[in-house]
């Protein structure tokens, strides 16, 4: 199982560079309820119907991880060892869900790969 980035479902959705690779793990992937939040709301950008994606990204394999207390602690404790990088609080939360279940983390940056903080990352581009 591979945790999945709000990006590379994106990159997925969007048939961007890299989108194949996502599909390779669609049947054995999660994503966090943040990560989720944050797909939805790019399609809400674009006009569309927040509970309509919402029960599209329902119906597909992907297993969606509610976001814990544990994980919003282990989110912020990532802050100085991913600042520098610039990650945003939905990148952390990927992370975060990754170190949890012990599982390589999914995601379209870049910036990821020079992360050091014991999660494996596929960069898909």
């Amino acid at each position: 199982m591979i945790v999945l980035d709000a990006s590379a479902l994106l990159a997925f959705l969007f048939r961007e560079r890299g989108h194949g690779q996502v599909a390779d793990v669609l049947d054995d992937c999660c994503m966090s309820t943040v990560n989720l939040s944050e797909v939805i709301g790019r399609f809400v950008r674009d006009g569309h119907s927040a509970s309509v994606v919402l029960q599209r990204l329902l119906g597909t394999p992907i297993e969606f991880v509610s976001f814990t207390e544990d994980q919003a602690a282990l989110t912020a404790q990532l802050i100085p060892s991913t600042r520098a990088l610039g990650l945003s609080f939905g990148d952390r939360a990927c992370l975060a869900l990754a170190m949890a279940r012990g599982l390589q983390a999914m995601t379209a940056d870049q910036a990821w790969e020079a992360l050091n903080i014991g999660v494996a990352v596929h960069v898909i581009r």
